[in-house]
């Protein structure tokens, strides 16, 4: 074979390599995109977790106060805390999280405060 015969066979083969390409890099791009939002998500979550255990934290009354050893202390209770946190997600979450639900708001110490949030 010539190499005239030779470029005569391989006319139109470059077609199928730009299309396979064309659809990968698209498939790439939705990926990526699809993996920040999703990570973006998870951020916005957790910060309005921290900030619901900022408040349930804070939710003790001035009368809880106690003096320790350590110096004083401010005794929290699972009650105050479910409150001050299901007030606050009431009044921070917008309408950007679907089925936002606080799966747990308590204490374990008695010194600070736990808050699990879940959305979709």
């Amino acid at each position: 074979m010539t190499l005239t015969q030779l470029r005569r066979r391989d006319d139109g083969s470059t077609l199928p390599l730009i299309f396979f390409y064309s659809v990968l890099s698209i498939v790439l791009v939705l990926g990526v995109v699809a993996a920040t939002s999703l990570y973006l998500e998870r951020k916005r979550l957790f910060t309005l977790a921290d900030g619901a255990a900022l408040v349930g934290a804070e939710s003790f009354d001035l009368d809880d106060v106690g003096l320790t050893p350590e110096g004083p202390r401010a005794g929290l209770h699972p009650e105050q805390i479910k409150r001050a946190v299901a007030d606050y997600v009431a009044d921070n979450s917008r309408k950007e999280f679907t089925q936002l639900a606080v799966e747990d708001a308590s204490t374990h110490d008695g010194r600070s405060a736990t808050v699990t949030l879940s959305a979709r």
